[in-house]
């Protein structure tokens, strides 16, 4: 089957037209122009910013420590001392013989006599010693 479809043409009609001539009229006339001027304004902004945190990593070393000792020095001083002593004398009395008979008496009698004797003082007496110890130095690394 066919169809048959009805088309409309356009019609192109040229045609030359008069008019009539517009009149110019020149006047100037002063006009206030806008302007737009920018002024720069400060402003205060919060901003929030991260700030990169440092880290102070300690690093602990053991280090032997080493004590100095004051040991003290024992001397021996020797003193003389005075002491008494008793000296026994024993002394004979001869007694005249009588008729009855007598018996000898004895008498004792005492007599101090001085005796150096020594007497021994011990006293401590400190003597500094002195020792030489190394420290290593210890020193902090930062990360």
């Amino acid at each position: 089957q066919v169809q048959k479809i009805e088309v409309v043409r356009p019609k192109i009609v040229q045609k030359i037209v008069q008019r009539k001539k517009p009149i110019i009229q020149e006047e100037v006339r002063q006009v206030p122009k806008i302007m737009k001027q920018y002024i720069p304004v400060q402003r205060v902004v919060e901003k929030e910013v991260h700030i990169p945190q440092v880290q102070i990593v300690d690093k602990v070393v053991e280090v032997p420590v080493q004590k100095q000792v004051h040991v003290p020095m024992v001397t021996k001083v020797q003193k003389t001392v005075e002491i008494p002593q008793v000296e026994i004398v024993d002394q004979d009395v001869h007694v005249p013989v009588q008729k009855h008979r007598h018996v000898p008496m004895v008498t004792v009698a005492q007599k101090f006599v001085d005796i150096p004797q020594v007497e021994f003082v011990d006293r401590v007496v400190e003597v500094p010693v002195q020792k030489q110890v190394q420290v290593p130095m210890v020193t902090k690394v930062q990360k």
